[in-house]
């Protein structure tokens, strides 16, 4: 089983989303397995240096924070490391139904062999890392007034690991998502190498803003200005509908494998970027009669797909800049406004979580290690549907 370790990546993935730097090139080609096939923080052992003796009130900032996973969670298991994946690769073939072809002193032979075409696509990465603290016996208590201060001090410091540790796992479902952004833009227009698709569209990756201003004649939306124009959201609306109600039947395009797939309502996964979703709701669902109309498919909402950048522009927003694995080798994807994307429910997820603390007692110094550890795998399968929504 391959492990990579992605604390590097992680700590980077951390100061994106809480806004500390620019949304940058993450290389995802180990981190998410596509079945062939993420932290500077600083120590907690600082509090020995810093706490003083008595202090009239203590308030420990100890808000729990829930990250948003993108309802990618899948199963787990304790034996066995390798994910297997069967499935068939076409449809078969109809024949002449010869019950209405009898020719007399014909003979019909009824054992021939007709062999299914499958195949089978194992999934073998795991991405791990883990969060040290330490905690000391002796030098804190002189820092409280009594026992419930202390304990809520100890519960304050378990409270930041566990917000770093939602932190890091909802960077690694995002991520998830956004290796399969940037490989089926790579696959959908594989020409482009500058990273300019302001002049592409495709089945897979669709180009909103190309299509509304080729549709309408006189339209001069761009991509910056496109969330303030009512008639556009209403095609983008309209555009993310019909793609979903496309994704029911049975189809080779919406996959890079051109795999013959479709994808029941009850499976599909919308994910829309806020600044689209809020764009939506306050331009066409407030000045109408009938919300069910111009309403967007249900959805999950994020505010970004990599980082907020340092002013939550739609251009940091809606990035997606990642090297991905395309060709036989990395190929690096920059693309900036990304709205949305909808999937089927098998096509990428986190599988096998393990979240576990380990601890060791320094009975020299007096005091305590805790590792809290995380092993997940990070999967991708481009044989199911998947699509991207986008303006440039």
């Amino acid at each position: 089983m391959d492990i990579k370790q992605v604390a590097t990546l992680m700590n980077g993935v951390t100061t994106e989303i809480i806004g500390e730097g620019a949304v940058v090139n993450e290389d995802l080609s180990n981190v998410v397995d596509i079945g062939k096939a993420i932290f500077d923080n600083t120590s907690y052992d600082h509090f020995v240096k810093t706490l003083v003796d008595h202090i009239g009130r203590v308030m420990f900032v100890d808000r729990k924070y829930n990250g948003n996973t993108l309802s990618l969670y899948r199963d787990a298991w304790e034996y066995g490391a390798v994910m297997e994946k069967v499935y068939g690769l076409k449809l078969p073939e109809a024949t002449e139904n010869e019950t209405w072809e009898l020719t007399d002193g014909a003979s019909y032979d009824p054992n021939i062999f007709t062999k299914p075409e499958v195949a089978a696509k194992f999934f073998n990465k795991r991405v791990t890392f883990e969060i040290p603290l330490s905690i000391a016996d002796k030098q804190v208590k002189s820092a409280f007034s009594s026992a419930n201060q202390l304990n809520a001090f100890v519960s304050m410091l378990w409270n930041d690991v566990d917000k770093s540790m939602e932190v890091k796992q909802e960077s690694l479902a995002s991520r998830t998502v956004n290796s399969f952004i940037a490989s089926t833009i790579a696959n959908e227009f594989p020409s482009v190498n500058d990273n300019d698709y302001s002049a592409s569209t495709g089945v897979k990756a669709i180009n909103l803003l190309l299509e509304y201003n080729t549709l309408f004649s006189g339209a001069t939306t761009t991509k910056d200005k496109c969330l303030f124009n009512p008639e556009f959201i209403r095609y983008a609306t309209y555009r993310i509908s019909q793609t979903l109600d496309r994704m029911t039947k049975l189809t080779t395009l919406f996959n890079i494998g051109a795999i013959p797939r479709f994808t029941p309502r009850d499976k599909q996964h919308v994910v829309l970027l806020s600044d689209f979703k809020a764009a939506s709701d306050a331009y066409l669902q407030s000045d109408t009669f009938h919300n069910n109309f111009v309403d967007l498919p249900k959805s999950t909402s994020v505010p970004y797909w990599q980082g907020s950048g340092t002013a939550y522009a739609l251009s940091s927003v809606g990035d997606v800049h990642a090297e991905v694995e395309y060709g036989g080798s990395t190929k690096e994807i920059n693309i900036s406004h990304v709205l949305g994307v909808a999937f089927d429910h098998d096509a990428c997820g986190l599988t096998n979580l393990d979240r576990r603390v380990t601890s060791n007692y320094n009975a020299k110094a007096e005091f305590t290690n805790y590792w809290t550890k995380l092993d997940c795998g990070a999967f991708r399968d481009e044989n199911e549907q998947f699509i991207v929504f986008f303006v440039a």
